[in-house]
């Protein structure tokens, strides 16, 4: 099939390049006209694990080809995905200006019946919006618009899409629901067809339920450092449990990223806008931003004065295998930590360039290695769980310390080694080894 895919960030780009992967003929759009001349040159503007071997592949193999052109990917498409970004409002709700634009941009050049899939996270009712916009532009031509959501993870988006759980169809049309089936045949994964606004419901409600898997065991966390017992063994034993399961039961600083932060706080609003007000996301909420606070209570405790203190920080990306730091919770920490006067120096294997992007960047030193890192540092934050933190030689790390304090923010460490080398440990749930 030719499919286009507007908009070429995390999701466009990996879709597009996943649907061309399959056998699909696919063309990427999009406005920024310097992304699209580094892909046209081969150059990939983000870091996911697989990406760059699967577009350079289809690239070649001339099934993946990406324009500026609105018009360009509209006449080539038989299915049109929008994947614009959909930001956050200052009241949490969903700026839906992209999503608009795009769909009188399709309307000013469509010339025959085309179906158009909202893959962006967007609220309830947007797909009606939608196609009322295309209608009220262009009401000669016939289009059915489709909601199909993305459950991709950022560090696993490939994986993610080419091995899906589910794949969710909203559509009222039979018609339209054909040339979707067609398009997902090459995927092995079960299929949930569904109407329009409970497609659209069911991002939102899923992003929600992780989060909130999330701050659950971060208020058990809580329960524990006050008890003496241990967050991990704790969740443990809930996650046997198959009607629970382990997955997103890991305590920590909180959750962070471009979607779930977004998605609590549209859902949220989407809920109050609806006259159901979604009290318990607002405790979600209010839990995950606790977290971080508390963290920084350990620090300031055990430092006393943060002012002038030289502290050591690993991982600056929002999640391990991405180089994304946006709403990153180890950014916040580390803004919060040069604000109060410390001398920083982070490392992160993917996400500095990007870091070094901030407007304040010039108040942190970035180190070039995890060990030059720890180089005189009074104490070591583990903000981001990249495997490598954990396989490091910690009495190397000790070594080269001028005081062996460790907070460890993803209980990426063990609490046992880290006290037999002789480090005080603080963990999450975990109390001070």
């Amino acid at each position: 099939m030719n499919l286009t895919i507007i908009g070429s960030g995390y999701v466009g780009l990996t879709t597009g390049a996943c649907f061309a992967n399959v056998g699909h003929h696919v063309m990427c759009v999009d406005n920024n006209p310097e992304k699209i001349a580094k892909l046209l040159k081969g150059e990939i503007p983000i870091y996911e694990p697989g990406l760059e071997e699967v577009v350079k592949t289809t690239v070649a193999a001339g099934r993946l080809q990406f324009t500026t052109s609105t018009e360009e990917g509209v006449d080539f498409g038989d299915v049109i995905f929008i994947a614009v970004p959909t930001p956050p409002q200052s009241d949490g709700s969903v700026d839906l200006r992209f999503i608009e634009k795009v769909a009188r941009e399709i309307a000013q050049v469509i010339k025959s019946y085309k179906v158009i899939v909202d893959k962006s996270t967007v609220p309830v009712k947007t797909g009606e919006k939608v196609a009322d916009t295309i209608n009220r532009y262009k009401p000669d031509v016939e289009v059915d618009v489709v909601s199909n959501p993305e459950f991709l993870r950022e560090g696993c988006a490939v994986d993610d899409l080419m091995h899906p759980d589910r794949i969710v169809i909203g559509t009222n049309s039979d018609r339209a629901l054909a040339l979707m089936q067609k398009v997902y045949e090459p995927f092995l994964a079960p299929i949930l067809v569904t109407d329009i606004n409970s497609a659209e419901l069911i991002k939102h409600a899923a992003n929600s339920f992780l989060a909130l898997k999330i701050s659950y065991i971060n208020a058990v966390s809580q329960i524990c450092e006050a008890s003496g017992a241990d967050v991990e063994k704790v969740a443990e034993g809930i996650g046997a449990d198959k009607r629970i399961g382990r997955h997103f039961l890991n305590a920590g600083i909180g959750y962070g990223g471009s979607c779930f932060p977004k998605d609590i706080a549209a859902f949220i609003a989407i809920s109050e806008q609806l006259g159901c007000p979604f009290t318990l996301l607002k405790e979600v909420e209010a839990i995950n931003a606790n977290m971080k606070q508390r963290f920084l209570k350990a620090i300031r405790n055990a430092l006393w004065v943060l002012d002038d203190k030289k502290i050591a920080v690993w991982g600056l990306a929002f999640k391990n295998n991405t180089d994304d730091i946006r709403s990153s919770v180890a950014i916040e920490l580390v803004h919060a930590l040069v604000k109060e006067g410390a001398r920083v120096t982070a490392y992160d294997p993917k996400g500095m360039e990007n870091a070094k992007m901030l407007p304040w960047a010039d108040q942190l030193t970035f180190a070039d290695s995890p060990m030059d890192c720890v180089d005189g540092a009074e104490a070591l934050i583990v903000a981001t769980e990249w495997p490598e933190f954990a396989s490091q030689d910690f009495l190397e790390v000790k070594n080269r310390m001028l005081a062996p304090l460790i907070f460890d923010g993803r209980n990426l460490l063990d609490t046992t080694t880290m006290k037999e080398l002789g480090f005080r440990y603080t963990g999450i749930g975990r109390g001070v080894a």
